[in-house]
């Protein structure tokens, strides 16, 4: 089974949208996939709840049936204030990290910190944890997006991709559903966007083994 923790300890950074849509991608392959939901808000739980039974099914991490039989993929969906034990544990276990960042001063200062502590951790050091960088809200054509970019460019991690800030991502999460669910056309942008995140996703994951 492979193992993905999204995490930023930055409340509202986009981890349940980048969990829930990954977990949807999985699934549409015909994998099984199990969606662990570690925050107490509970986003991706209620998300899952709202997912209709005609697309292709998710897991809970907590219902029975996922207990006792063993996934393709585990998505894990990190809450804010993510760290110490808690959070090396949940590292150790990944098979890579994936950070998302919004285009704010606040969310960069967050991100940064977490990042540092990211570079302290022992599977991350040994290259036994991988952890990737994927920009969250973008609109390429503000100021706030420049300075998202020439700050992920300046870390030590690989920057993946941009997600653009589109109602499809609203709408998405009001009907349980991910952007791999809806008719492409509605999504082209949006399929391209997230290629290079899955491209790198699956060649790590293949480098593991």
């Amino acid at each position: 089974m492979k193992n993905i923790l999204v995490a930023n300890p930055k409340g509202g950074s986009g981890k349940t949208t980048l969990a829930t849509n990954l977990a949807g991608y999985f699934a549409t392959l015909g994998q099984q996939v199990t969606l662990s939901d570690l925050d107490r808000q509970q986003s991706s739980t209620q998300w899952l709840q709202r997912r209709p039974a005609s697309f292709p099914l998710i897991e809970s991490h907590h219902s029975k049936k996922s207990s006792h039989s063993t996934a393709d993929w585990l998505i894990a969906d990190s809450p804010g204030g993510f760290r110490d034990e808690k959070l090396s544990e949940a590292v150790k276990q990944a098979d890579c990290v994936i950070v998302p960042i919004q285009p704010s001063a606040f969310d960069i200062g967050a991100t940064q910190e977490f990042l540092n502590l990211l570079m302290e951790e022992k599977a991350v050091r040994k290259q036994k944890t991988f952890v990737a960088l994927v920009g969250m809200r973008v609109n390429s054509r503000t100021n706030s997006a420049a300075k998202l970019i020439e700050f992920m460019d300046q870390t030590n991690f690989p920057v993946l991709t941009s997600l653009r800030n589109a109602q499809v991502y609203v709408t998405a999460a009001e009907q349980g559903l991910t952007v791999f669910d809806m008719r492409p056309s509605l999504v082209t942008q949006d399929l391209e966007q997230w290629a290079p995140l899955l491209n790198w996703i699956m060649d790590t994951t293949i480098t593991i083994e």
